[in-house]
């Protein structure tokens, strides 16, 4: 390989990590505001939603959980601190509504309003967004970055459980 394609591929390599970084933050601030604002409703009972407590009286203690997973899961991918953990956390969370309450109403969402109940959709869709930041991490527009977290040696970026 000569100098002129070493620069062309590195070129290509940073434009291609430069939107690789940019499509991550995207995703991560989308999703993220989508579950901060559904964990508000659980948490706070915020934008109409239920409240702590009712939400509690209709999972049982696991309504904590997903309540807390959701709201700063949320809160996590938008700001890219623990996002992989957070990303990983919400997919669990989509999992388990899909197994025990989404899946007995089929695939599609009740845009019609004739099913009993609302379908799995949503959260498929959710689990592919969430995925490519589980796997490639939060992306260069982090917070975590920007902390002192460890960091792994010779590289700026934390370990990759704090990403």
């Amino acid at each position: 390989m000569d100098d002129k394609e070493i620069a062309m591929q590195s070129e290509t390599t940073i434009r291609d990590r430069s939107a690789v970084d940019w499509a991550l933050l995207v995703a991560r601030v989308v999703v993220g505001v989508i579950f901060t604002v559904h964990g508000a409703q659980k948490l706070f009972g915020a934008f109409g939603g239920p409240g702590l407590s009712a939400v509690v009286q209709m999972m049982g203690p696991l309504g904590y959980l997903v309540t807390v997973g959701e709201f700063f899961g949320g809160l996590g991918l938008i700001f890219g601190f623990l996002s992989r953990f957070s990303a990983a956390s919400i997919i669990l969370i989509m999992l388990g509504a899909i197994g025990m309450v989404h899946s007995q109403f089929g695939f599609f969402m009740n845009w019609t309003g004739k099913q009993a109940g609302e379908g799995f959709e949503y959260h498929l869709l959710a689990i592919g967004i969430l995925l490519p930041i589980v796997i490639a991490g939060p992306g260069r527009f982090a917070v975590g970055r920007f902390l002192p977290l460890p960091k792994v040696a010779d590289k700026q970026r934390p370990v990759t459980v704090l990403e």
